[in-house]
This record gives structure tokens, C-alpha cells and sequence, in this order.
């Protein structure tokens, strides 16, 4: 049977650089070329990577996400305008996406427009005489601007005598209320502890609490009405509809004719906190 010689004296041609080595130092790469043991290569790990499962679908302890409370937008320069001769208050908000039945306040009012005060563009008073967390029926300093029905805010800072844990003094825990009607200024039918709509939803129920007197109290105009334009489109339908603001109904008639309210007002729910 033949053998092979070992090859002690022979030399062996590169593969990989053409050059002359002994025999017995050669080697064989993982791609098959003979080459000398200074020149050796490994094979490079990315043309063989490691088998790597998929992530877990599911989190273990997972905290689902909760729906943040609405908040309040800047509106344009001069947003408000006023008719002399109608009580609907004009409320330039582009691409606000409200929707009528909606409950908005005005806040950060610069100026007066057409004659109504900025106390009764932002609908804002105080409580005449504290109330208990039970009472249907709540007398204002000046409800004369409020409409006939609808929502209110009172604006409670938390003390040391509302709570017990010492983080939550400071802080705001403001009640929402419903009332169905009027007299002047005092609110009947008050319903405790609830929400207004916003952008076609309510939001998550008020604590009702007690109210000490001239605690801040704020109301808040409900729409009637969008303002929208159609506008021409590239594409199909020809046009689409642009949302340019809303329409409110003020209790009394303003005197003149005027388009103003300042820089940086802003609007939103009557209630931006949870």
C-alpha cells in the first residue's frame, strides 16, 4: 500500500500570498485555502452569528397607560371677537378639533373686547359664604355673567387640616359642579363632584369637598356652534374642511364691535387637573 512522504525537505506555495514555506508549516483555512501558519486567518465570527431568540411579547409586571387630562392650548394673537349687536362670542382656536356641547374656559386674558370685562371673558368670581361638600345650592359674588346653566370650578389648595399625608398640602384638589339653574347669583341643582365634556368626552369625576368663603371660582362657555372653512385640495374630495374656531353665547350683549383679547391667551377645560 502507498504512503506519503512527510514532507520534512518540501516546500508549499501560499494560497494567499504566492510565497514559498515549508511543507509542514501549512495549514488549511475554514474556506479551504492552504496557507502558511504566519498567515492563518479565522473565520470572522459575523459570517456565522449565534441564533438569537425574539424579545418577550409581554411584560411580566406591566402598568398599563392611563389617559392624561386635558389641558389647555394657546390660542392666537387677539382671539376673541365680539358683535355689537349679537351675544355670540367669536373664539378664533385653528385646528382645535372641539366639537359642539363642549364646555371650554378662557384663561390669560389680556385685555377686554368689545366692552366685556376680563373677569367676565374668563367668567371668574369667589364664593359668598363657605359651603359644605353636601350643598346643592351656592351663593357668588357675582354670578350675574354666569349662564343659566352649566359648570363651575372652585379652586381648593389642600391644608394641613384637608389631609393628613404632608405631600398633598400645597397641592390643588379643585371640584367641578354641575348646576341647572340661577338666580341672580346664587346656583341651584348643583351637582357635586362631576366633570365637564371636552372635545366629545368627560373626564374623570372631581372629589366634592367643602369650600371656604371667597374661595375663586371660575365658569366656563359652552359651544354652540364651529367655525369652519372649506379649502381646496390636491387630491379627492376637492376640498376639506378646516376647524377655525367656536362660537359661545355671552348672558349679556357687548357694546361694541371689537376683535382683541391680547397675546398668549389660552383656552381648555374647565377643569385641566385630575
Amino acid at each position: 500500500m502507498s504512503s506519503f512522504a512527510q514532507g520534512k525537505h518540501a516546500l508549499a506555495i501560499s494560497d494567499r500570498s504566492g510565497l514559498a514555506f515549508p511543507y509542514n508549516e501549512m495549514v488549511r483555512e475554514w474556506n479551504g485555502a492552504l496557507v502558511h501558519n504566519s498567515e492563518y486567518e479565522p473565520k470572522q465570527p459575523q459570517l456565522q452569528p449565534k441564533p438569537i431568540n425574539a424579545d418577550p411579547q409581554a411584560l411580566q409586571r406591566a402598568r398599563p397607560a392611563r389617559t392624561e387630562f386635558p389641558t389647555e392650548d394657546f390660542l392666537p394673537n387677539n382671539p376673541i371677537t365680539t358683535t355689537a349687536t349679537s351675544t355670540t362670542l367669536k373664539i378664533d382656536f385653528p385646528n382645535g378639533d372641539l366639537e359642539v356641547n363642549d364646555f371650554v374656559r378662557l384663561r390669560n386674558v389680556k385685555s377686554p373686547v368689545g366692552g366685556v370685562a376680563i373677569s367676565t371673558l374668563q367668567m371668574s368670581t369667589t364664593l359668598n359664604g363657605a359651603i359644605t361638600d353636601t350643598a346643592t345650592t351656592i351663593n357668588l359674588t357675582d354670578g350675574s355673567q354666569f349662564p343659566t346653566s352649566g359648570f363651575i370650578i372652585i379652586e381648593k389648595v389642600l391644608t394641613a387640616s384637608d389631609t393628613s399625608d404632608p405631600l398633598k398640602v400645597g397641592t390643588y384638589q379643585n371640584e367641578v359642579i354641575e348646576y341647572t339653574g340661577r338666580s341672580t347669583h346664587q346656583l341651584t341643582g348643583c351637582t357635586r363632584g362631576t366633570s365637564a365634556p371636552y372635545r366629545g368626552a368627560s373626564p374623570q369625576s372631581t372629589v366634592a369637598g367643602s369650600h371656604s368663603n371667597l374661595a375663586k371660582v371660575f365658569g366656563c362657555y359652552k359651544v354652540v356652534s364651529l367655525n369652519e372653512t372649506s379649502v381646496p385640495s390636491t387630491g379627492q374630495p376637492s376640498t376639506t374642511t378646516q376647524f377655525d374656531g367656536v362660537n359661545v353665547i355671552l348672558t349679556n350683549t357687548p357694546s361694541e364691535t371689537e376683535t382683541g383679547g391680547g397675546l398668549l391667551c389660552t383656552i381648555g377645560p374647565i377643569n385641566d387637573r385630575a
